[in-house]
């Protein structure tokens, strides 16, 4: 087997796979699931073939199995195919069956077998929601005999490109209004989003474009009444939306609830601060600080102009103010969460 490159994208993994360019082990981690779940897939699917899988293909839950058992594993040799896959989802949890020899002599196991691996064995270990610790033996093992893949979440400002990169991938088109809906409704779990768009994709065929309306009827957000809706009409001080709104969010309290509604408002306060301070304010400079798409930046300059920044300091702490009070702190008149809303965007619009 050719050692690989550490440092690779999931489709240069799948592209080197796919030609028979393949290493000992993969470890697959990192904060973004949607990649794990993507390599996890493609070794379960892609390559096996169907008829030797029963032979040659075991697919493990590392709560179910000792380190000692998946070396147990490896070693064996394939039956049918040229290589065998050993797939270990969740390894985060291998050992738990053996919680008396501890998490690290547990994965000095994999780094002794690592030393000699086998090289009829395809070893992927999917490690999720954990760290393995980058100063054990079972790491460096990892970096010198394999891939040890890691991908964190996206920024924010770069999930709605994901967004129509990952629509057009499918044959469709979104608008970018439907992007930054279904970006709110979702924050930046590309998991989540893309099973979104996978419901989405049975209703708008290939070729179609997904809208706003396409977004509010499958994913339970509505194109007019929204943070993002709302965040707009508070940049403008448009009295009149940003009541219509808080109303909507009072008589429907899933629509945003008080969390979700500080936290979003805090992230666009500081964000206008961040504007107002910039040396460089033109287009793509600014759209790069503050963490938004250029097509928005227009959004925060109206905002700035509305808003001094000694106004924007105050209305951080109403924001503070109003998250204490909707938690039981400083409230002791047992106030609503739709009357704290109502009271917080008055305070920051007057």
């Amino acid at each position: 087997m050719a050692k690989k490159e550490t440092t690779v994208s999931e489709k240069q993994i799948m592209a080197d796979v796919k030609a028979g360019n393949v290493a000992p082990v993969y470890f697959i981690t990192g904060e973004e699931g949607y990649y794990i779940d993507q390599l996890s897939d493609f070794f379960e699917n892609d390559v096996v073939a169907p008829e030797y899988r029963d032979f040659d293909q075991t697919v493990v839950y590392g709560r179910d199995v000792t380190m000692s058992e998946i070396i147990l594993m490896a070693k064996r040799f394939p039956m049918m195919a040229d290589f065998q896959l050993v797939l270990v989802k969740e390894a985060q949890d291998i050992g738990v069956k053996e919680n008396s020899k501890g998490q690290e002599k547990t994965w000095d196991l994999l780094a002794t077998y690592l030393e000699n691996p086998s090289d009829r064995t395809i070893l992927v270990l999917c490690y999720r929601n954990k760290k393995l610790d980058k100063r054990t033996k079972a790491y460096l093992a990892i970096k010198k005999a394999g891939v040890f893949y890691e991908r964190g979440k996206l920024r924010d400002d770069d999930v709605p490109t994901w967004i129509s990169t990952f629509v057009r991938s499918h044959g469709r088109s979104i608008t970018e209004k439907a992007s930054l809906l279904l970006f709110e409704a979702m924050g930046n779990s590309l998991s989540k989003i893309s099973n979104e768009l996978e419901k989405i994709f049975i209703i708008v065929k290939e070729g179609q474009s997904i809208d706003d309306t396409a977004i509010e009827r499958n994913v339970g957000i509505s194109k007019d009444y929204n943070v993002f809706e709302l965040q707009k009409a508070i940049g403008r001080r448009d009295v009149v939306k940003c009541n219509k709104i808080i109303n909507y969010f009072s008589d429907n309290p899933k629509a945003c609830p008080m969390p979700v509604l500080v936290a979003n408002l805090y992230t666009y306060i500081v964000k206008i601060m961040i504007y107002h301070q910039l040396a460089d304010k033109s287009q793509y400079a600014a759209a790069s600080a503050i963490g938004v798409n250029p097509y928005f930046v227009k959004d925060y300059v109206a905002a700035a102009r509305n808003f001094t920044l000694p106004k924007l300091a105050a209305c951080i702490g109403y924001l503070h103010d109003a998250d204490l009070r909707s938690k039981g702190v400083h409230n002791s008149g047992a106030v609503s969460d739709g009357e704290l809303m109502k009271e917080l965007v008055f305070k920051i619009i007057h």
